[in-house]
């Protein structure tokens, strides 16, 4: 005898079923790592602006390049201001009892949140259309325990376009 109030997820399993394999296809992410000499909280001052190779093909060198170049705009404006209130901070943290600390935190939280409206304006205004998704991601440094802001480029899966008869 069947169960009346057991409830049956056919559809959501298809579609998970879909997108996981969709997924499994897609390749690795590219990841541009900060290439600046200054680096406050994990977000270096500049982003490397070479074209990596993996994206030949999918996006033109001088879009890659005017991305990257808005962005170390972007970090050239705010993180100067943001040194001088780390030093700042860091001569009066014994005084304030770390208080002193709080505006180059938030002034740092500001510089990401910009550079993630950034990289969601760019995605809306070209890379989704290319099935490119770029973003703001905090990742372990390669060479010592630090973590770093990298901007990650994934590849968006190409979805099936279904009409309905």
């Amino acid at each position: 005898m069947a169960d009346f109030d057991e409830i049956y997820e056919e559809e959501e399993d298809e579609e998970r079923a879909l997108e996981e394999q969709l997924l499994k296809y897609s390749p690795d992410p590219v990841v541009v790592r900060g290439s600046g000499h200054v680096t406050v909280f994990g977000l270096s001052n500049k982003f490397e602006s070479e074209f990596p190779s993996s994206l030949t093909g999918k996006v033109a060198p001088e879009e890659f390049k005017a991305s990257i170049n808005r962005v170390n705009s972007c970090l050239k404006k705010s993180l100067p201001v943001n040194v001088r209130w780390l030093l700042c901070g860091c001569l009066c943290c014994c005084c304030t009892l770390g208080c002193s600390m709080w505006p180059v935190i938030c002034l740092s939280k500001r510089t990401r949140r910009s550079i993630e409206k950034l990289l969601e304006w760019e995605n809306n205004r070209l890379y989704h259309k290319l099935c490119l998704h770029w973003r703001l991601s905090k990742r372990k440094c390669e060479t010592n325990n630090m973590m770093e802001y990298v901007i990650l480029i994934e590849f968006l899966p190409k979805t099936p376009i279904f009409r309905p008869d």
